[in-house]
Parts: structure tokens; sequence; C-alpha cells
């Protein structure tokens, strides 16, 4: 995968005026932390994976804020926000970016969804007909979105996509973000706990945890372990459930 055109090259720290508190939330997750102290490269396509409550969508939230996107989901020109829970950890990083990169993007919650799309219904764009998506089921509505925008060069940010996704819905996924990367202007950051779209080709993958964040290949992630053995003798997990 090129380099060349990413909208999001390096993740930093913003020092002006002040530096952000490492004893305040979120600076007190390790990856947030480390996110600070050190900075981040992103890649065309760069994944985290972690367990709940890491920091994992804590760090790609503050990204797509960043970048100009609504904190509930969205493209860089929607303001769709119901209730703010976002940290503002956005407020203390910047984006370095390539020169000439896409300035557009989205940013898709597979939990708001229903909102966002019903965001969309009140604010029709009338010169561009698009689907109507709650008349699909959720997986079915969340990639006919990617579908109808994949033509759009830019960012794209996916946190936790496979609560709407089946197992061929992951597949789909893959093919359709791999598409948008290849055009040579697209770039995807994921967030996930799906060992299928861990293994999106060509990605750099992040584990996060509570050692910070450390890149890792696909095999060695615990992620994969973990199902890997589930899958081979359920009963040893189930037995303990009793």
């Amino acid at each position: 995968m090129s380099r060349t055109h990413m909208p999001i090259r390096r993740v930093e720290e913003y020092r002006d005026p002040d530096p952000m508190p490492r004893d305040v939330w979120p600076a007190t997750l390790p990856p947030v932390r480390q996110l600070l102290d050190e900075g981040l490269d992103l890649d065309p396509v760069t994944v985290f994976v972690g367990d709940n409550g890491v920091g994992k969508s804590t760090l790609i939230e503050a990204i797509a804020l960043r970048f100009g996107m609504s904190p509930e989901g969205g493209s860089t020109l929607a303001n769709h926000s119901t209730r703010p829970s976002e940290s503002d950890l956005w407020e203390h990083i910047v984006l370095r970016r390539d020169f000439g990169a896409p300035r557009g993007g989205f940013f898709l919650r597979a939990e708001t969804m229903h909102g966002f799309f019903t965001y969309l219904e009140d604010h029709p764009n009338h010169s561009r007909p698009e689907p109507v998506f709650h008349e699909r089921s959720h997986g079915e509505a969340f990639l006919d979105f990617v579908i109808d925008r994949a033509q759009w060069p830019g960012l794209w940010i996916l946190d936790e996509p496979e609560s709407a996704l089946s197992f061929s819905g992951c597949l789909t996924l893959i093919a359709l973000l791999r598409s948008i990367v290849d055009s040579g202007v697209g770039q995807v950051v994921l967030s996930t706990h799906s060992p299928v779209l861990a293994a999106f080709p060509g990605a750099t993958i992040h584990e996060v945890g509570e050692w910070g964040f450390r890149r890792t290949e696909w095999e060695d992630l615990d992620l994969v372990r973990n199902q890997r053995s589930f899958l081979e003798s359920p009963e040893r997990y189930l037995r303990h459930l009793e």
C-alpha cells in the first residue's frame, strides 16, 4: 500500500499553550498517555485491537473529532450530536497530513448509526438522492452507506463496525475499504474486536492494553489466540460459567 496522499500521517500532542495533564482522564489511560508522550504514525490502514475499556475507542474518537467529524458519526460536513460524552483529548492533539491529501472523510460508529441515518433523513441532499437506510437491516444499511460513499476519497474511521455485521458482512466491508485505500487517496483507521476485520490485508495492527499500544502481527494477537482456542474446544470455557 502506498503512503502517499494520506489524510493523516501522524498524531501528536498539541502542547501550546499547555500539555494535557497526565493525572486526569483520559490521559490516565496507558494508550492515551503513550500517544501524548510519543505520538503515533498512521499507515494507509491502521487497526486497533483490545479489550473493552482499554482506550482504543477513545483514541480514534479523538482523531475523528480533531479531523472535524461528528462524535456520533458522519462526515466532516455533518453536525449530528444528541448527547455529548466524548473526552477532550481531541483538543490536545494535532494531526500531521500529507501534502495534497483529501480533507474529507467519514466516522462510523455502529452503536449510533440509527441516529445518524435519522439525521440524514432530516437533512437530505436534494442534489444527490441516496438510499433510505432505515428501510434496510442494521448490517445492510451499514454496508449500503459505505457503498454509497465509497467513491469519495478521504479518511474512513470506524469504531467496532463488526457489531452491525455478520461474518460475510465483515468480509464485504474489508473489500469495500480496500478499494478505497487502493485508490491512493483513501485511508482507514479501525477499532475492532473481530479477528476477521483485524486480518485486513496490509494493515498495521496495534494491540491496545494496560501497556499502552504496541505493534503486533495478526497471529500474535490475544484476540486471535483466544478465539482460536475457544473454537477448538468451547467446553473448556463454557464449563466455567456454570
